[in-house]
């Protein structure tokens, strides 16, 4: 596993395979074994696939377009550059709506956000393992009520953790490197 850590990488393409519904409810179990306050296992998930896919991504142009990320203003560069992003999104095997209740209380609402970030964290590692690979996206419109509400979700209740774009790399990254953790690290009591 510490070589999971160390070669996962976020991916960006994917080839058109699906992954077997099975294999993604293993990857998803594992990731249940993230740490939860009290045993709540906060995460939720909305799996959309094959035709299923549709409708999530009319949801993430029209709330583009609500939040002013896409213009409305029906020219054909406009148009074209739509009708690309939707080809792009629909093309992706698997998306994964990773949501929350919302909690009243903010310390609560912490730990509840960061045990569903693990949950995530742990099914990327574990996708890893079974050589399927995950984009943990966090745009604009997970923050936009009406694109919760056109999912079915309560945008008042819930909150969107991330959206995951999930199937079997096309390509995998280079390493990239990271800090050596000395620059990270202040050691108190030495």
């Amino acid at each position: 596993m510490l070589e999971t850590i160390k070669a996962r990488r976020s991916i960006h393409t994917f080839k058109p395979e699906e992954v077997d519904t099975a294999i993604l409810k293993e990857i998803f179990t594992y990731g249940s074994y993230a740490p939860t306050h009290y045993m709540k296992e906060p995460w939720n998930i909305k799996l959309y696939q094959a035709g299923g896919k549709k409708r999530l991504v009319d949801a993430i142009i029209e709330s583009y377009q609500r939040i002013g990320m896409i213009k409305t203003d029906g020219e054909p560069k406009t148009l074209k550059m739509i009708d690309s992003m939707r080809q792009f999104l629909l093309a992706i095997p698997h998306h994964a709506v990773i949501y929350l209740e919302k909690e009243e209380d903010p310390v609560r609402m912490e730990e509840e956000y960061a045990s569903v970030c693990a949950f995530i964290q742990n099914s990327q590692l574990a996708a890893w393992e079974y050589g399927v690979g995950m984009l943990w996206t966090i745009t604009p419109y997970i923050h936009d009520p009406e694109f919760l509400e056109a999912l079915g979700l309560d945008g008042e209740r819930m909150k969107i953790a991330g959206v995951m774009q999930i199937g079997y790399p096309e390509k995998v990254p280079r390493d990239k490197g990271r800090t050596p953790i000395e620059e990270k690290m202040e050691i108190v009591g030495e």
